[in-house]
């Protein structure tokens, strides 16, 4: 098992590097060229979600971003420090949105933008297999494709 950390300061230019990084791991892994623009996209979205989320509360630990080959499967882990609401770490403004989210409701838009739901929503829509969790110490979330390996015929 091959894995790949990333960790970045919290700032919109690093969103780029962190796609580049992905795309360029994933090929590597055995993911299909197809999907290439998927990962790079899905993980734009999470990368530029969390970095949202740190600037809003002030965070200023770095986003990590987990790249993990295996056999069959490719995986990325998008974290960030935000805790999550009713755990003691918890800020008292989180965001509505992320309530929502932990909730298990990747569209509802109750904030006045919507942006947190809208790129989870994205996401969703680019990778078959996506969870996001949080507690008091932040929130990940993880998605995973299929490599070479798995697809290959018998």
């Amino acid at each position: 098992m091959a894995t790949v950390e990333l960790r970045f300061s919290a700032q919109p230019e690093h969103v780029r590097t962190a796609r580049l990084v992905a795309a360029a791991v994933a090929r590597r892994a055995g993911v299909d060229e197809a999907v290439l623009d998927e990962v790079r996209l899905a993980v734009g979205e999470a990368c530029s979600r969390a970095v949202g989320l740190h600037r809003s509360h002030g965070i200023t630990a770095p986003v990590r971003v987990v790249l993990t080959e295996e056999e069959k499967v490719f995986s990325i882990e998008v974290g960030d420090e935000v805790p999550a609401p009713g755990t003691t770490a918890a800020a008292e403004n989180v965001p509505v949105s992320r309530r929502s989210v932990l909730a298990g409701d990747l569209y509802e838009t109750d904030t006045g933008d919507g942006e947190d739901e809208m790129g989870l929503a994205v996401i969703s829509g680019l990778v078959d297999d996506v969870e996001v969790t949080s507690d008091g110490a932040g929130g990940v979330i993880r998605m995973s494709w299929p490599t070479a390996a798995a697809v290959a015929l018998p």
